[in-house]
């Protein structure tokens, strides 16, 4: 059985190679926020709030575009329901933990986070501070996203554009997702929300990732529920 510290550093170290990404992401949103108009303080008090670099970097461009407040609720909003995902996908694992445990670890839930913390919950190695892993994983990714978006604001336009940092959103997404996307209904709804990300990318106020977003999560319930049925009628 592994201690509580045990399992905090083996979460930070679970983390660790993440950053390679984390940090031009959050030097890009830094340098985003303060061109879409926000105010250097304004930029990083969202990274804090809001805590979620997809969502964030979306936000920023809307508001720079002058979209409708309630455009970039929904669109906001949208982004976040995989973590609505992440949260039901790991209740199992920490629903006898105290509520102010429970609330932390919602808070610090990123997509980082979760890669990393679901397969050390999922090895079954037993132990009985699984929770002190996600603690890891998702403070380090706290730390590091809030430097590197308090260094972009700060930096600004001083960053060349010929770094591609931007590169570095999808990078980080696709060095996320590939090692968990296993199963048919995982592999569908990706290739789903894909597909319809590139069809309806020119869509105005960024609406196209609220399409993909539904597409993605209704292909991968349903084949889901699929096949479950199938595994049904084959043990009658």
């Amino acid at each position: 059985m592994t201690s509580a510290l045990d399992e905090f550093k083996r979460g930070l170290l679970d983390e660790l190679p993440l950053q390679i990404g984390i940090i031009p992401f959050g030097l890009v949103y830094g340098i985003l926020g303060v061109e879409s108009g926000m105010s250097i303080l304004e930029t990083c008090l969202l990274s804090v709030i809001l805590f979620g670099g997809a969502s964030q970097i979306v936000f920023a461009q809307l508001v720079a575009s002058a979209t409708p407040a309630g455009v970039i609720l929904a669109s906001v909003s949208t982004i976040n329901l995989r973590h609505l995902l992440y949260g039901l996908s790991l209740a199992s694992y920490l629903k006898n933990l105290p509520l102010r445990w429970r609330v932390l670890l919602a808070y610090l839930l990123t997509d980082e986070a979760y890669a990393m913390s679901i397969i050390r919950f999922r090895s079954g190695q037993p132990s009985d501070y699984l929770h002190y892993h996600l603690l890891g994983t998702g403070l380090l990714l706290f730390i590091v996203w809030q430097i590197s978006t308090i260094t972009g604001a700060f930096l600004g336009t001083a960053v060349p554009a010929s770094l591609q940092l931007g590169f570095a959103v999808p990078l980080s997404f696709i060095a996320v997702l590939a090692p968990v996307i296993k199963r048919r209904a995982e592999i569908f709804a990706a290739l789903s929300a894909g597909i319809t990300a590139l069809i309806l990318h020119d869509m105005v106020w960024q609406l196209w990732l609220i399409c993909a977003a539904i597409i993605g999560i209704a292909v991968g319930w349903a084949v889901s529920y699929l096949d479950k049925d199938n595994q049904m009628e084959a043990v009658k």
